[in-house]
Parts: C-alpha cells; sequence; structure tokens
C-alpha cells in the first residue's frame, strides 16, 4: 500500500488542490493528514489562497481515501462539516519490518515528548512546519512532512510517501525528491 502524507493544510485551497492532483499523480491509495486542515491559526500569516469551505469541498470529495488525526487548529465544528474522521489525537499503521508508526500532529507528542513507543517504532508528526528527520528522546525516529501552505524554517511546501518501508520527502511543486528514509 502506497500512503500520501501531508501535514498542517491551513485551509489554503491552492495547496489542497496540488497536492490532491499529487495524490492522484503518485498514484496513493491513501491520503494520510497529520492535522490542521482548515484554519491557519492565530501564529501562521493567513495562505494566500485561503478558502476553508473550498478544502472542506476538495477533502470531501475523497473522503474514502483519507486517514486523518486532530492538529491543534481542528474542532469539533470541523468534523461537522468533513465526511472523515478527524478527531483523534493519533493513530497507528503497522509497517512491513515489524515497526509501528505514530501519526500525530506534533503539538502534544513530538521529538522531545514521544507517545510511549518500542524502540524501533517511528514517530511521524507535523505541527512545526519544518520537513526532516530527527531522533526522539527515547531514540526512536521522527518524521516531520513539513507544510504544503506555510513551511517554514527554510523548507519548501513538501509531503512524503510512504511505499512499503521507505519513506520518500517530496517537494509539493515539482515532486523533486528531497530526502529518502529507508527502514529496516
Amino acid at each position: 500500500m502506497k500512503l500520501l502524507i501531508a501535514s498542517d493544510l491551513h485551509g489554503d485551497l491552492a495547496a489542497v488542490r496540488q497536492l490532491l492532483q499529487v495524490f492522484e499523480r503518485e498514484g496513493a491509495d491513501r491520503l494520510v493528514l497529520l492535522g490542521d486542515l482548515l484554519y491557519h491559526g492565530p501564529r501562521n500569516d493567513l495562505p494566500a489562497a485561503y478558502d476553508p469551505k473550498g478544502v472542506i469541498t476538495a477533502l470531501n470529495g475523497i473522503k474514502e481515501k483519507i486517514l486523518a488525526v486532530r492538529g491543534n487548529c481542528d474542532t469539533e465544528v470541523d468534523q461537522m462539516v468533513l465526511e472523515f474522521p478527524i478527531l483523534a489525537d493519533y493513530a497507528v499503521l503497522p509497517m512491513p519490518c515489524n515497526r509501528l508508526v505514530y501519526l500525530t500532529h506534533g503539538h502534544r507528542y513530538h521529538e522531545d515528548a514521544p507517545m510511549p513507543m518500542g524502540e524501533r517504532d517511528i514517530l511521524l508528526h507535523g505541527h512545526t512546519h519544518v520537513a526532516g528527520a530527527t531522533k526522539c528522546v527515547g531514540g526512536q525516529l521522527c518524521l516531520n512532512p513539513g507544510s504544503v501552505s506555510i513551511p517554514k524554517g527554510g523548507t519548501v511546501p513538501c509531503y512524503l510517501v510512504l511505499e512499503g518501508s521507505t519513506f520518500t520527502q517530496k517537494a509539493l511543486a515539482d515532486q523533486r525528491v528531497i530526502e529518502i528514509f529507508e527502514i529496516k
């Protein structure tokens, strides 16, 4: 199964449309969203294409293909208009290499405060808008897909693809490979 993983959409319809085009082009089976889907939040500037209602329509159009967790900007009101579950604080996915991937937004659980995980497990989170890999305080791998709408820390809008036991970080604009993380 091929997963496309993105975070921090923040109501940016242009970024979401581009993400959905990439989702189709990648031939992914599921779109995994790590929270902050509709609203920009008080610490972020308004995205140029800010249109939460348009994002609702776009995401609901592929609702059966989305797995999402709640971000700090997501609320019960958002769940009333989105036709797929978004209010879980985390989800767990098994990997073929006998590991678990913990999906969360990152405002509660992150590399400095990971949830209880096995030493070979992986924490996948957004929130910081900074793409890349770090080590959790327990030594586990932490991956962040960055933000498709408001990247920070000198990163570009990007996403991750998980296929088999390989995570590939790619730029949203041109699907250029930024980094590959092979999990053994």
